[in-house]
């Protein structure tokens, strides 16, 4: 899917498909974590359901009020300890799958907040063109 037209400096999700994203005009085909000023890839995430303390690790030290989460293409949940653990951060954590995850990251960035998404791509998909 197409997203609209951006005009701001800030990484956004431009567009996504089975298999990638694209953030401003770049192809991402693997896991990633965004910021409006980062990007970092490919991520360790592969499964929300085997997330672990040490993928979250680089969305946790750039310290963002608020993670969206990004499952893949259904949702599915973390386990419950570690989502307690970022809570106890005093970090939110939405999770839902990841083309939902993107538009709401991108309203979250042009409202200004501290956010940070951290989206896993199945990399088994192959791309298609953005829907």
């Amino acid at each position: 899917m197409k997203l609209h037209v951006d005009r701001t400096t800030a990484n956004t999700v431009t567009a996504w498909g089975e298999g990638e994203i694209r953030v401003r005009e770049q192809v991402i085909r693997n896991s990633v974590i965004l910021t409006a000023e980062r990007i970092i890839h490919p991520w360790s995430g592969r499964s929300a359901t085997t997330l672990s303390r040490d993928d979250l690790a680089p969305v946790l030290a750039l310290e963002p009020t608020l993670i969206v989460l990004g499952t893949g293409q259904h949702l599915m949940f973390p386990d419950a300890a570690l989502h307690a653990d970022i809570l106890a951060r005093g970090i939110g954590l939405e999770v839902m799958d990841t083309p939902a995850a993107c538009r709401t990251y991108n309203i979250l960035v042009h409202e200004g907040r501290s956010v940070a998404a951290a989206l896993i791509i199945d990399e088994t998909l192959s791309p298609a063109t953005a829907h």
